[in-house]
């Protein structure tokens, strides 16, 4: 069992906007005034760059096109639908916006097989959307795969039940929580796990502010350190520029890096980047757009595919 893979899916966008279905509960979601079409092409363009870095140092990058008929504004982001586990099992997530639910394509999987790829099973959670639940991928969970332990900040598109459900038939030790960002001078659920934390093998990325309960709080450091994670601790407004939305991959000779965001990486302290580069080199490009409108930044456009090969 690996934390980190050399393969990852991405969704090049072709109708990437802000989605107003998603801004509801997404607090990172901010209006560009320029017309939507200049949107989609400034992501291209970030998107194209960001392959190009990751392909540069090995990363196995598959890259499918969005399909323009499906008006899926936020299919840039595939690791909320879908996840990809070393058994040949591949699972469908519910999805609170309604136009997301679209992202879901069996042309994916028809591309991964077609590039050697074994899908033994899939495994469906998405009749919840009938009533009303979700959990939406690796947005929601953050997986420790090697230490079998799965952390979710619970939120309208968090179900703690669904997650529990999932922990049960993927033999994950469940670590639940509430973690909160302060919006308009309230404390608000932030709507995925993953935008305040990373887990990679020998450290943490993680904003402990956002987790107000110390009883939580405890008990996601303790997990943690139990499992002999490093903890890299970010403020909240580190984690306002992404900087808890990281994901360590591997590139050429087995290498890992750290990737992210430049606005996550220009927002670290010269303590954090060393404290991350003594694991390993961080790897950043520019996602400016994609994170203003989108929500969502270098994690979340990256399907780690953990599929045995033929």
């Amino acid at each position: 069992m690996q934390q980190t893979t050399n393969s990852i899916l991405m969704i090049r966008p072709v109708n990437f906007r802000m989605n107003e279905q998603t801004a509801v509960n997404n607090y990172f979601q901010e209006d560009l005034k320029i017309k939507n079409t200049e949107i989609n092409t400034k992501a291209q363009e970030e998107f194209d760059a960001f392959v190009q870095k990751l392909r540069a140092v090995g990363v196995n990058v598959i890259v499918e096109s969005d399909d323009k008929l499906m008006d899926t504004p936020d299919s840039i982001f595939p690791n909320n639908w879908v996840s990809f586990h070393s058994n040949g099992d591949v699972v469908t997530y519910p999805m609170f916006a309604e136009n997301r639910r679209r992202e879901r394509r069996d042309e994916v999987f028809i591309r991964l097989e077609e590039e050697g790829f074994v899908i033994e099973n899939i495994v469906d959670y998405t009749s919840a959307e009938l009533e009303g639940v979700f959990l939406e991928g690796t947005g929601s969970v953050a997986l420790d795969r090697v230490n079998r332990k799965a952390y979710c900040a619970l939120s309208p598109r968090a179900d703690e039940d669904l997650f529990i459900e999932f922990c049960e038939d993927f033999e994950y030790t469940p670590v639940i929580f509430i973690a909160n960002q302060t919006v308009d001078g309230k404390r608000l659920p932030i709507y995925h796990t993953n935008v305040m934390m990373c887990i990679a093998e020998n450290f943490a990325v993680i904003c402990l502010d956002t987790i107000d309960d110390k009883k939580e709080r405890k008990n996601v450091v303790k997990h943690l350190k139990q499992d002999g994670k490093e903890i890299i601790s970010i403020t909240e407004a580190q984690m306002g520029h992404f900087a808890g939305n990281m994901l360590q991959v591997r590139g050429a000779n087995n290498q890992r890096y750290l990737v992210m965001s430049e606005a996550a990486h220009n927002s670290l302290t010269p303590q954090q980047i060393k404290a991350i580069e003594k694991h390993c080199p961080i790897l950043s490009s520019s996602l400016e757009t994609i994170e203003t409108c989108g929500g969502g930044s270098a994690r979340c456009m990256m399907a780690e595919v953990f599929l045995p090969k033929e």
